[in-house]
């Protein structure tokens, strides 16, 4: 294993420029994936436990903020959006969403019973069993994927 964290960002290719993790939170998070606990990385850096701990809240903290961005845009730009609603089916749901698909030109990547699983992974507590309990946006990709964005 990599003991110094500089060598560890650069093996990895972590560019401070691109990232919206800080040089300390990359760090941390590397260290983290490799195995280490939160007092070998404060050993390592020559810091807390304390602040390694807060270190890395941040760090997961702007990776999720960083994934929801990613899809919004995916949603914003995806040429197929079909809003399902509270109450719908959700076995009615693949239907709706190839009949979409269909009108746009665009091939769905998941067959029926795969796009259900998806959406409702997606949607988390908006789907309950079979029901959609609330509203959600099931965006496809004009290379067919899937992405599920709840409605506010």
């Amino acid at each position: 294993m990599i003991d110094d964290a500089e060598t560890l960002l650069e093996e990895i290719g972590f560019d401070p420029e691109a990232s919206v993790l800080t040089r300390r939170q990359a760090q941390v998070l590397a260290f983290r994936e490799r195995g280490l606990s939160q007092a070998a990385i404060a050993d390592r850096l020559g810091t807390s436990r304390a602040n390694v701990s807060s270190i890395e809240g941040s760090a997961r903290d702007n990776v999720r903020k960083a994934h929801e961005t990613v899809a919004f845009a995916e949603a914003l730009q995806a040429p197929v959006r079909v809003r399902i609603s509270a109450g719908t089916d959700l076995y009615d749901v693949p239907g709706q969403v190839y009949d979409a698909c269909d009108e746009a030109g665009v091939k769905v990547k998941h067959t029926a019973p795969d796009l259900m699983k998806v959406i409702s992974d997606g949607a988390g507590d908006a789907v309950s069993g079979r029901q959609v309990a609330a509203d959600f946006v099931v965006g496809v990709t004009a290379e067919g994927g899937v992405r599920v964005r709840r409605s506010e």
